[in-house]
């Protein structure tokens, strides 16, 4: 007697699409509309990242040398509530009502990959804090600076060796976390696939188009540092538009996979 077995399914193939200079614009003027459609939403996930930022803000005047272990607190959460702005954005691509509810919970069906990828975002941050400490520890053998004596540091001429080691070594770090996540969230979401998967396509992303990403990178650098004037009600608009964008980066810079028997 013949037996047959069904073969598995294979996965879509991952296709990378070039990016151009104009793109970083128009994802933002694309993020600006998904805002404006759902403002009840984007406001609610503002006012997160505005609590986020005022919490790091208390902390880094208090007790600086903890932000960064602080922060990678904060990246605990901050995927899942940038996941939810992606699902708002996904669903009026798709011509579907946006739901405050759906993008609450939108990460539970891929809580492993999101999990998975969390960690490893925390790890980065976490190797970034120690690292942090001990450029300070290096350069600061008196002990850590209190949140003046940090301002005093980074704006002494003097002291221009312990900055461009500072930023040189947050910007190794900070590549990192921005390689491995710009496309990673809203992919995971969208086509349910693994955090590994995810995270080497978001790189291939931005190897493919460095020039732009670095762009982008920048805009994103730029708009968060000019929200968190006036306390950091700047990310009531910045922080949900930021997230919006991103998910047109996203659709821009991964195929679509085609429909089934295409």
């Amino acid at each position: 007697m013949n037996t047959t077995t069904a073969s598995p399914t294979p996965s879509p193939s991952i296709v990378l699409q070039p990016l151009r200079w104009t793109d970083p614009w128009r994802w933002l003027r694309l993020g600006w509309d998904d805002m404006r459609a759902s403002a009840g939403i984007s406001l609610f996930y503002g006012a997160c990242f505005w609590a986020m930022a005022l919490v790091l803000g208390w902390v880094f005047r208090a007790r600086p040398e903890y932000v960064m272990s602080l922060a990678s607190g904060c990246l605990l959460v901050g995927p899942f509530l940038a996941m939810g702005l992606y699902d708002t954005s996904r669903r009026r691509e798709a011509g579907l009502v946006p739901d405050l509810g759906q993008s609450i919970t939108c990460w539970d069906k891929h809580l492993g990959s999101m999990g998975m990828l969390v960690l490893v975002l925390v790890v980065l941050e976490l190797l970034w804090g120690r690292a942090s400490l001990v450029v300070f520890a290096v350069f600061f053998n008196t002990g850590m600076p209190s949140t003046t004596g940090v301002m005093q540091a980074i704006f002494n001429p003097q002291n221009w060796s312990f900055v461009v080691v500072y930023i040189l070594v947050g910007g190794v770090f900070a590549s990192l976390v921005f390689s491995s996540s710009v496309v990673s969230i809203p992919m995971i979401l969208d086509r349910d696939t693994d955090a590994l998967t995810a995270g080497i396509t978001s790189m291939r992303v931005v190897l493919d188009n460095t020039a732009v990403m670095v762009l982008w990178g920048g805009m994103i650098t730029v708009l968060v540092g000019l929200s968190l004037w006036a306390y950091g009600a700047g990310l009531l608009l910045v922080g949900p538009l930021l997230g919006h964008a991103s998910w047109h980066a996203y659709r821009a810079a991964v195929k679509p996979p085609e429909p089934p028997g295409v």
